[in-house]
């Protein structure tokens, strides 16, 4: 994004190609139509959500009328019925216009069944290009691309069922089940979650608003996070997720109501008192906590070159961090934010640029962390990785919490924000949420057997 307003970064592109201004005139309002954006149209960019400027980003790129289109990971800062629709654009710019479309991403559920090939590296070199039907098949071995794939294709391998055809999405995976598995036992039984009684983060009938004269962001918030729990956000982008975090660590400030870390008023905690042994928060653009030109300088400046931490950052010492891939600077940002030793740990979209295996391992490090007493609150779009770690989760909308409950009740009563497991299984089985739940029940379940 180069230019202040939406309109502005929409006719950028036609304007440098000296195009006509009734010709921009007429490719704008057609572009905004088929984007359905003609409400930003006149919008700050800084006004906008982080889907929302995706959607200007690939409008702005569309409105060129390209043959090809490259994209790097495009869903990453999208939520999940947002990530969705982008896909979905994506095949229609290729079905129905002929763009060729490349694209880079770690979210796979969507993108895989839309594919015509997959190509897939390991340490610059190609180990296959194909079809996914052959790619997938090709891959069965590889534990760090498989764990990659859409939830039917690990499904489907961790059952070792004789099927000819691997089912790639929602529809071909839930086919599979009901083909191969009765519904005999429809639940799976899990241990009920009690929290703590303490609580490590509260929010009391809060307001706030960027400017007087702008409408209310957070409308009369109510949540408590409680002790030792890992509790998740999710929702729409736009919602006021983000600000809620920034409220917490004190960034900005309400204009009605009360926050409480551990049971003290932010206002009470004087001389920086907070982000030390108490609070820490890694945005969601974690270059903003870089301020030096090598990975080591980064820990020194932070203290946080002799703690034990979970991950070995030790190669990429001579590296800038600016030169390290996405899932690299999550890990030194969040070594950075650990070296304050908190009790309450802040996360914004922790696994945006995060492949599946070093997701794998974000969750070992914040398991670690909840074990070692740290009460960890997130805001995430990645529903797959909230029902593997959270003990709690909640929809945040329209500037308040519209649902909380424990994870596994949470997903499984959602029709929208809920896992690909969830929709597979829905209405076949009663309340399976993940990939062990489901194949629990599948064990359970065999056709012919016990």
């Amino acid at each position: 994004i180069v230019t202040d307003t939406v309109w502005h970064e929409l006719a950028f592109g036609l304007e440098n190609m000296r195009t006509p201004q009734d010709v921009i005139a007429r490719r704008l309002a057609e572009i905004c139509a088929y984007f359905g954006i003609e409400h930003l149209y006149d919008k700050k960019i800084s006004a906008l959500s982080g889907g929302q400027k995706q959607i200007v980003n690939l409008a702005s790129v569309m409105v060129m009328n390209p043959e090809v289109l490259i994209l790097d990971e495009p869903t990453s800062q999208l939520d999940p019925i947002a990530a969705a629709d982008f896909i979905a654009t994506l095949k229609k710019l290729n079905n129905e216009l002929g763009v060729t479309v490349i694209i880079t991403e770690h979210r796979l559920e969507d993108v895989i069944p839309i594919s015509d090939k997959i190509l897939a590296l390991d340490n610059g070199k190609k180990l296959i290009f194909d079809t996914p039907q052959t790619a997938i098949t090709a891959l069965k071995d590889n534990s760090a691309l498989l764990c990659a794939m859409p939830s039917s294709v690990r499904l489907y391998h961790a059952l070792d069922i004789n099927c000819d055809k691997c089912p790639l999405d929602i529809k071909q995976g839930r086919g599979f089940i009901q083909s191969n598995f009765t519904n005999k036992t429809q639940w799976v039984e899990r241990i009920e979650y009690t929290h703590s009684e303490k609580i490590a983060l509260e929010f009391d009938k809060v307001y706030f608003r960027y400017e007087k004269n702008l409408p209310d962001v957070l409308k009369g918030l109510d949540l408590k996070i409680y002790e030792n729990e890992i509790f998740c956000i999710l929702g729409a982008n736009g919602t006021g997720k983000t600000t809620m975090l920034n409220l917490a660590a004190n960034l900005v400030k309400q204009y009605s109501g009360n926050i409480k870390v551990f049971g003290k008023k932010l206002n009470t905690y004087k001389n920086n008192s907070l982000y030390t042994n108490c609070l820490s928060y890694l945005p969601q653009d974690v270059q903003t906590v870089f301020l030096k030109n090598t990975v080591k300088q980064e820990l020194l400046d932070a203290n946080a070159l002799d703690i034990e931490l979970p991950f070995d950052l030790s190669p990429l010492y001579s590296k800038h961090p600016y030169d390290l891939s996405g899932g690299q600077q999550q890990f030194l940002a969040l070594a950075k934010v650990l070296a304050s030793k908190p009790r309450l740990l802040l996360l914004d979209e922790a696994t945006k640029g995060i492949d599946a295996h070093s997701k794998q391992n974000l969750i070992n490090v914040l398991q670690s962390l909840k074990a070692s007493g740290v009460t960890i609150a997130m805001v995430t779009h990645d529903v797959e990785f909230a029902a593997q770690i959270a003990d709690r989760c909640a929809l945040f909308f329209n500037g308040a919490i519209a649902s909380c409950n424990t994870t596994a009740d949470f997903f499984a009563e959602n029709s929208f924000y809920t896992t690909a497991i969830n929709r597979m299984t829905r209405n076949y089985f009663a309340n399976a949420v993940t990939l062990p739940d489901v194949i629990q029940l599948c064990t359970l379940n065999q056709k012919g057997g016990a």
